[in-house]
């Protein structure tokens, strides 16, 4: 990096020969200067105090035949062979491999921050977050590592559902194929979920036969129906074909799902509400988890401790800064 014109060594003798402008050596010192004078040089130029982030002194190319002034930095970005700040988002497929991947980027001033809402439950670790000590200097937050939870297929199908009115011959099928998702509550869960929702739970066994009979009544008409001071239900078909009986068919209030909400994970149990009602001569059926946010978020949450353990950095509910 020049700051001042230098002179071959034969030019330099020309001058201290005394030289005259017309002589050979004259003439060519001053083709000499002539060149070096025409020829970008690239100076160290000061700069004031201007705050956080800005160098105390900056490269410029200065180009005296095209008499301009610019960035060296513009020049030597080209020939660069490394990043010159870490930048990115990285994407977990685990939530091991989200610490781990946490763990080896982190500095003093990583931050760690947890999506909790239950349909899209993530976590990003921010590395280069913004100094932690009180009225620190800003980062970057150009070097991110990112967790979506992984949703279980058969959470998205219950989820997609939830609340959604269907036709008897779509809600009996729909009944049919997830019957694997079903659970019997234990005592403990019957008394108290029986209590909290004053109607009764129906059994694995008993949304079988629901489904089964609505099968079997898909072309009837609804002739009545009842709500009992039992808490169930009952529906009253006139069967319009020879060998159909219009039995009542007794409908439960509640029942019980057991599934994981994450691939691989755990799975816990969820109430449903079963709820339907008459639209013309047809029956709609809908069917409303009671509460699955709590569930998610619980989850997440505790996930989130362990990732504050194992990384030993501080976790936020909540996004940084965009």
């Amino acid at each position: 990096m020049a700051k001042v014109t230098e002179l071959e060594p034969a030019t330099l003798e020309a001058y201290h020969e005394g030289a005259l402008p017309n002589s050979d050596k004259g003439i060519a010192a001053v083709v000499e200067l002539t060149k070096k004078s025409q020829r970008p040089e690239i100076v160290e130029v000061s700069l004031p105090d201007l705050g956080p982030g800005v160098p105390k002194a900056v490269p410029v190319i200065i180009d005296p035949q095209n008499r301009s002034v610019s960035a060296a930095t513009q020049i030597v970005e080209a020939f660069r062979t490394k990043p010159a700040a870490k930048r990115g988002i990285a994407t977990a497929l685990t939530l091991q491999s989200f610490i781990d991947l946490t763990d080896r980027h982190k500095t003093d001033h990583t931050a760690v921050f947890a999506n909790t809402d239950w349909k899209g439950p993530a976590f990003t670790a921010v590395v280069d977050y913004h100094d932690k000590a009180s009225g620190g200097a800003a980062d970057n937050l150009k070097h991110r590592i990112h967790y979506a939870f992984p949703l279980s297929e058969e959470w998205k199908v219950w989820i997609k559902g939830n609340g959604e009115e269907m036709e008897q011959r779509e809600f009996a099928a729909f009944l049919e194929d997830r019957i694997a998702d079903l659970t019997a509550p234990n005592d403990h869960e019957r008394i108290n979920l029986e209590r909290d929702f004053a109607t009764t739970i129906a059994t694995p066994a008993q949304l079988i036969q629901l489904s089964r009979g609505l099968q079997v009544n898909v072309e009837s008409i609804v002739k009545n129906v009842v709500n009992l001071a039992t808490g169930e239900a009952s529906i009253q078909f006139d069967e319009q074909h020879i060998d159909g009986n219009g039995q009542p068919l007794k409908v439960q209030g509640l029942f019980m799902l057991s599934i994981a909400p994450f691939f691989m994970g755990e799975k816990i149990t969820i109430p449903a509400r079963l709820r339907y009602r008459k639209s013309g001569q047809k029956i709609l059926w809908r069917y409303q988890l009671y509460r699955p946010d709590l569930h998610v978020t619980e989850r997440v949450r505790d996930d989130l401790i362990t990732v504050a353990a194992q990384t030993a950095l501080p976790t936020f509910e909540g996004s940084p800064e965009a």
